[in-house]
């Protein structure tokens, strides 16, 4: 597997070594040891979710905060996403910025997001099933969001707002500026 920084510190994307024939694939998703050597983070997950989404489905921006909060790896086994992650951890030097990226059952990519970190996806396929791999498990009372249309972000979903699907919670989410992180 290849390790690739991304514009936010402490942010990797994952792209596999896919091996194919005449059989089909095979291909290592994930290993915990090459993925702590190359990034010098922790790579122990306890916690597998994952979600499945029509067209236009808008999932965040979502974190888990203090002692809950959670490092996710991501990626789409079905369909395609635009993926998108917000660093929200304010002794960072990427403070406030954003990074995208397309997530497809194709191209097999991963995403690892770091705690402290908001994170959501639009659908851009009819369908989608979306994977996410935890560090900590998930606990109600420490969520935390950003509103994903926060003007302060900025934040290109790759589909019209009109085409958007949102939860009641995403809709009404506060904004970067009120700090619910």
């Amino acid at each position: 597997m290849k390790i690739k920084e991304t514009p936010l510190k402490d942010c990797y994307i994952i792209e596999p070594t896919i091996f194919e024939d005449e059989r089909g694939y095979f291909f290592e998703k994930f290993n915990e040891k090459k993925f702590e050597e190359l990034t010098g983070m922790n790579g122990h997950f306890v916690q597998d979710n994952i979600s499945k989404s029509s067209y236009g489905v808008l999932r965040g921006l979502h974190l888990q905060k203090g002692e809950h909060a959670q490092a996710k790896l991501v990626s789409c086994l079905e369909g395609k996403v635009w993926d998108v992650a917000v660093d929200l951890r304010e002794e960072s030097p990427t403070f406030g910025k954003w990074f995208g990226i397309e997530l497809t059952a194709e191209n097999k990519i991963q995403m690892y997001v770091p705690r402290g970190f908001g994170h959501g996806f639009s659908v851009l396929s009819e369908t989608a099933v979306f994977s996410y791999k935890c560090d900590n498990f998930y606990n109600k009372e420490s969520e935390g969001s950003v509103k994903f249309n926060d003007p302060d972000l900025m934040i290109d979903w790759k589909i019209t707002e009109k085409d958007m699907v949102l939860s009641e919670k995403d809709v009404n989410a506060p904004s970067f500026g009120q700090k619910n992180f």
